[in-house]
């Protein structure tokens, strides 16, 4: 029975991977209740349990990804208007560093690729790039947020949780795509979702059931192997 157990827990990890188009199938309340009861088991500094989730769907949902969409066309057409929107902290560095920098443009190219997306298709690249808004047609979308008055450790924290999500997501046959894409618009989502200001948005989560005959799902990063990452000491 361990061993039946660690093989279900391991293939719900291993069987994860973003997955970018969604079949319209919705997805029940109750069923995302029971993914976030399981995922809220996840540990806290002093059990604090600093996260929020809003929980987007239906008309809701529609709002959201048409204003963001809107936002986002404009920006291509004016990008000297990024400023108004700011993320509410930095997820990438500003400025990257081998070997950070090649496994970047390796994901990046490799999903390109897949989606026949040449260097310079600048229209291809905006259009692919907007279908984050478009939660890539999942029905769900899930917003974790965190007071402002907490530290570091609480994304630690939340982290971990949000891992809980996807895996548990998984483990039910759902798919994700965990999505720091729309943090720029944070103040935006926050508008439409009535999040206080005392929060920030720390990543999104698209949820649903992956449609598997479009071939951006066939895309899997690698890993590095485990003598590349650990160091051993005896």
């Amino acid at each position: 029975m361990h061993q039946e157990q660690q093989n279900l827990v391991d293939q719900a990890i291993t069987s994860r991977h973003s997955v970018r188009a969604f079949s319209s199938t919705p997805v029940e309340t109750q069923l995302i209740k029971d993914i976030l009861t399981v995922a809220s088991r996840a540990p806290s500094g002093n059990n604090i349990q600093p996260w929020k989730v809003y929980v987007v769907t239906g008309k809701k949902r529609q709002e959201l990804t048409r204003q963001v969409c809107q936002a986002q066309i404009e920006l291509f057409n004016h990008p000297e208007q990024a400023h108004r929107y700011q993320e509410p902290f930095k997820y990438y560095p500003e400025q990257w560093t081998s070997p950070f920098i090649e496994r970047r443009r390796e994901n990046g190219w490799g999903l390109y690729g897949l989606l026949d997306i040449q260097k310079g298709e600048q229209e291809k690249m905006q259009a692919q790039h907007l279908r984050n808004y478009q939660l890539f047609d999942a029905p769900v979308g899930l917003f974790f947020t965190l007071h402002t008055s907490l530290a570091t450790g609480s994304k630690m924290d939340i982290s971990m949780m949000i891992q809980n999500v996807m895996i548990a997501a998984k483990a039910r046959g759902l798919d994700t795509c965990p999505q720091a894409a729309w943090n720029p618009f944070s103040s935006l989502i926050s508008d439409i979702l009535n999040i206080p200001h005392d929060e920030e948005l720390v990543c999104s989560i698209a949820l649903g059931y992956a449609d598997l005959t479009q071939r951006v799902n066939s895309f899997h990063t690698s890993r590095l192997p485990v003598e590349d990452f650990a160091i051993f000491y005896e």
